[in-house]
C-alpha cells in the first residue's frame, strides 16, 4: 500500500472560487465552525495542533473535508508555509463530486483513512 495522498488538483484547477494565503497567514483552526473545504492549488500548507506539525503538505492535497464529512468542528489549524493558492468548495459542490464522480468519493476515502493511519502511528497504536 502506498502512503501517498490522491491528488484533487484536476477537478478544482479551473475553480474561480480562490483563497490566496500569505506564508504565515492561517486558513483555520483547529475548533472552527465549517463550512469549506479546500484543494490546495500552489504552495505548502502545515497542518497542526500548537505547537505539533502533524503533517505538510503541498498542490494537490484536500484540507478541510472532514468537517465537510461529519459536520464536526476543525479537528487541526491549517496555515500557509509558503504563499498559497486554493479552490474552496461547500458541502452541495462536495456532495455533487461524491454523487458524479465515484473515484474522488473514494479519494476523500483514502485521504481520510491514510491521515487516520498516520495520526495511529504517532500515538504509538
Amino acid at each position: 500500500m502506498t502512503d501517498t495522498e490522491p491528488n484533487f488538483t484536476g477537478l478544482f484547477a479551473r475553480d474561480d472560487d480562490i483563497v490566496v494565503l500569505k506564508s504565515g497567514e492561517r486558513l483555520f483552526q483547529k475548533g472552527d465552525v465549517a463550512q469549506y473545504g479546500y484543494v490546495l492549488l500552489e504552495g505548502e500548507l502545515r497542518i497542526g495542533e500548537g505547537n505539533a506539525v502533524l503533517q505538510t503538505v503541498s498542490a494537490g492535497a484536500m484540507v478541510g473535508e472532514m468537517a465537510l464529512v461529519d459536520h464536526g468542528p476543525r479537528s487541526a489549524t491549517v496555515s500557509a508555509v509558503t504563499d498559497c493558492r486554493l479552490a474552496k468548495f461547500d458541502e452541495k459542490r462536495f456532495l455533487f463530486l461524491v454523487q458524479q464522480t465515484p473515484r474522488f468519493a473514494l479519494n476523500v476515502i483514502r485521504l481520510i483513512s491514510q491521515r487516520l493511519r498516520r495520526m495511529n502511528e504517532r500515538a504509538g497504536g
